[in-house]
């Protein structure tokens, strides 16, 4: 079951599909983007979801998906294949730039629902990417 929840929600953020990935979690999911602050709550994940939307598009490619045996826990390693669409405030300027990370997240989940999720890939090699 937990790998399957994890499945649909990384299919669903390959699809741009935010209400699915918005079903799988719980209304006061944690979000911890990397190198960033705490967004706490469905209403903040959905900020979050039409941000990304707008700023870049994203295909996570080569995934590899662990879980524990108690089914609470799930990791997820993968490549991000990307496009720099709008200017993140802060950021360096888009102008359509493309980029391969490698990332990966990690997840709690409780009662079928994912209840956390972190998020790490490195900043700076992004950058680098983007402002080459």
């Amino acid at each position: 079951m937990t790998r399957d929840i994890i499945t649909r929600y990384f299919d669903a953020f390959n699809a741009g599909d935010s209400d699915t990935m918005l079903s799988l979690v719980s209304d006061d999911v944690q979000h911890f983007v990397n190198q960033g602050a705490l967004r706490q709550g469905r209403a903040a994940f959905a900020e979050f979801c039409s941000h990304m939307g707008v700023s870049y598009r994203e295909e996570l490619r080569d995934m590899v998906i662990f879980t524990s045996d108690d089914g609470r826990r799930a990791a997820a390693e993968f490549t991000v294949h990307g496009e720099y669409l709008e200017t993140d405030p802060g950021l360096p300027e888009a102008r359509g730039q493309r980029y391969t990370l490698p990332a990966g997240s990690f997840f709690a989940l409780d009662e079928g629902k994912i209840t956390r999720i972190t998020t790490y890939y490195n900043l700076q090699d992004w950058i680098r990417q983007v402002s080459a």
